[in-house]
């Protein structure tokens, strides 16, 4: 399982090397986005287009791993950024003569779309399109005239059509498609699991690290791709239902590895490891040839001499590998594993199929988030962000400074709902934009010089690209960094249609970056400041509740669809509570406060895994309520007498009930967890007191064609 939250540091100069190691797909999608950047570099060259250091850097926006997902985005920006422009167009016909009524309305335009950005379904563009809007907005105040006005904003709009249809164009040729890369996720899990199995207690870090990051991701994106795939045409419904079943008993086999990684008392003797472990291995080559394993049958030896945990153990993973791709299966962890009487090991491997459609799912939410018109922090960042924004546009337009305006395109692109979500990205971007500005000053002294034609300034565009794109399309905590690089690096080197070797544009550019990020600090953490805690509590609340309505779910893989999720926003929260660090001590929680979520998340983590092993035995035990009421009482224990009576009521026992009937199982794993509860409170008793929170990150197979 993932670590505790209080184990989770700020990373330092070994963490970041981590951070930048190589993984299955960060080569391939750093590579194809410096391709797309290079050819957008090449027709904006060609047409003479202005920002062509803008229209480069929207690549890095438009790129997802998969080629569906890239080319949606892709034309679904183009669409949105279509209807802006048109908007700014609109406004700009009756007052790009009238200078205040100008700047009221780029006001008002600006608070109307970062309102939507904040409370509804464009949150996940949301930095794109206040980039390009606060670039329309800046066009239209440089204009002098209302034909230049329209004819920049024209220009703005091919500024993003030239990237999508590059972007489309290389995606659809290159790009993995998603049932690929579904499959080999897949694999890689399966691949894990057996390397841990037969490695036992000498597993090394990487394989453990490994298994905790599948954890700790969920199962959404997963899914995504699998929808995806069936929208594409490479996967029929009946694979889709097999391949989703797929992934619920991969969760499942996680799990039940987890606890016999974490418990000495579920660890597997070789006589199971090693044929489960060959087992999976097999499974996992099927996947990566296109196909997935049915009718699997497994040989393992009698379980009754298992300890309890183990037994728990050998039986879920037994029972996630033979029914690993049957979405009829309608039960969990069965007895099966536990009369399976010795067989051959055999899998055979399914080739894509047609089946009759599944029902339609059930409506989702509307366009806007539940909370759009009750909860004031949208309205409050709308105007919080304009400020900025006014600031930065009124200041360098009274200095008559326009190298600075990139200031305003940074107070869109940095600005978050909350305090410390927007100081960390912010502190992120300026450490990016100081790298991404020498790297770029020290290539216009020393490369561009000796440049002669725009395609060497394409293969120096090509490798920042590459480099850049690697930092950002590999860990969250250090993509923003990646942006910023690549952002500082294109304003400094692409100065127009060739090579340029202008020192004072990249000064500029730089400087506004940076002024633009130290204003939204200032706003951000003295106008309305919203501590990250108000997320926390409702993610957290919102988390138990999802535990005990999983628990209460009959169907297994919808049940393991969900625990999935729980097991990912556990992680969410967690690196969420590591931002608390990046507020000031006026917008940060009490430590107080830091310490009870601490024991709830520690408490979580602990026991996600036993209570959802026990959902899979016994759904709709009242035992797993009465888990999470506890875990809810050290969540609100925020005071040292109510940390104390936390501590003791964690260290009792539930009573059993008087119907409750004789389960060794069941027996174990609520044993498992009232012994995981007293020792966290131990734990928390002994940790000495922090005056304030300390900072925290957060048969044979038969190969199927693909």
């Amino acid at each position: 399982m993932a670590r505790p939250a209080a184990d989770v540091r700020a990373p330092g100069p070994r963490e970041i090397l981590r951070l930048l190691a190589p993984f299955p797909g960060r080569a391939a999608i750093a590579v194809r986005v410096a391709l797309i950047c290079a050819l957008t570099l090449l027709v904006t060259s060609g047409y003479s287009t202005p920002n062509a250091a803008n229209s480069v850097y929207i690549v890095f926006f438009l790129n997802r791993t998969d080629r569906v997902t890239s080319a949606l985005l892709a034309a679904a920006m183009l669409v949105l950024v279509t209807f802006v422009i048109a908007l700014v167009l609109g406004v700009a016909i009756f007052s790009i003569d009238y200078p205040v009524l100008r700047v009221a309305c780029m006001a008002v335009l600006s608070v109307g779309l970062l309102y939507l950005t904040s409370a509804s379904k464009l949150r996940p563009v949301g930095a794109t399109v206040a980039m390009i809007t606060g670039f329309g907005l800046d066009e239209l105040g440089l204009a002098p005239l209302g034909e230049a006005a329209t004819r920049g904003l024209l220009y703005a709009w091919l500024m993003v059509a030239i990237p999508v249809g590059i972007t489309l164009v290389v995606s659809l040729l290159i790009a993995p498609s998603p049932r690929r890369l579904a499959l080999a996720q897949l694999a890689r899990r399966l691949r894990l699991a057996a390397q841990r199995l037969r490695n036992g207690d000498h597993a090394n870090g990487e394989a453990r690290a490994g298994l905790d990051a599948c954890l700790r991701e969920g199962d959404g994106q997963l899914l995504t791709w699998l929808k995806l795939s069936k929208l594409e045409g490479t996967s029929s419904a009946a694979d889709v239902a097999a391949l989703r079943q797929a992934v619920a008993s991969s969760t499942a086999l996680l799990v039940a590895l987890a606890l016999a990684d974490r418990e000495p008392d579920a660890r597997l003797p070789d006589a199971f490891a090693a044929p489960l472990a060959a087992t999976l291995d097999e499974m996992a080559g099927i996947l990566e040839q296109g196909g997935y394993p049915v009718d699997v049958t497994l040989a393992l030896p009698p379980i009754e001499t298992l300890p309890p945990l183990a037994r728990i153990a050998a039986m879920d993973l037994y029972a996630a590998i033979v029914h690993f791709a049957q979405p009829c299966v309608t039960s969990g962890a069965s007895g099966d594993a536990a009369t399976a009487t010795p067989a051959a090991t055999t899998t055979t491997a399914a080739t894509p199929s047609t089946g009759p459609e599944p029902k339609p799912a059930a409506p989702r939410g509307g366009f806007f988030l539940p909370d759009a018109r009750s909860n004031p922090d949208h309205i409050r960042y709308a105007l919080k962000t304009t400020a900025a924004a006014m600031f930065c546009y009124l200041l360098y337009s009274q200095l008559d400074w326009q190298g600075i305006h990139t200031c305003v395109i940074t107070c869109y692109m940095v600005s978050l709902g909350s305090t410390a979500e927007t100081v960390e990205k912010l502190t992120l971007r300026i450490a990016g934009c100081i790298v991404g500005a020498l790297i770029g000053t020290a290539m216009i002294v020393f490369v561009v010089p000796s440049l002669s034609s725009i395609g060497h300034l394409m293969a120096l565009v090509f490798v920042g690209a590459a480099l850049s794109a690697w930092v950002a399309f590999g860990s969250p905590r250090i993509a923003y960094a990646g942006f910023q690089v690549a952002f500082a690096f294109f304003l400094c080197v692409i100065q127009g249609a060739g090579p340029g070797f202008d020192l004072t544009l990249a000064r500029d550019r730089t400087i506004g970056i940076l002024l633009g990020n130290l204003v939204v600090y200032l706003v951000f953490t003295r106008i309305w400041p919203v501590s990250i805690g108000k997320q926390i509590d409702v993610a957290l609340a919102a988390l138990l509740d999802q535990w005990r309505g999983l628990a209460r779910i009959a169907q297994p893989a919808e049940r393991r669809v969900q625990a999935a999720d729980a097991l990912a926003r556990r992680g969410a929260i967690a690196q969420q509570l590591g931002l608390i660090h990046y507020e000031p001590s006026w917008v940060r929680p009490a430590a107080t406060w830091l310490a009870a979520r601490r024991r709830a998340l520690a408490a979580l983590d602990a026991l996600e895994g036993p209570l959802f092993l026990l959902a899979e035995r016994a759904p709709d035990d009242a035992a797993i309520g009465t888990r999470l009421a506890r875990v809810a009482e050290l969540r609100d224990a925020a005071s040292a007498s109510d940390s104390h009576e936390a501590r003791r009521t964690a260290s009792m026992p539930a009573a059993p009930s008087a119907d409750e009937r004789p389960d060794p199982a069941r027996d174990a794993l609520l044993h498992l967890i009232d012994t995981r509860l007293p020792a966290l409170a131990d734990a928390d008793r002994q940790a000495p007191p922090q005056a304030s929170p300390a900072p925290l990150p957060t048969r044979p197979a038969r190969p199927a064609p693909a």
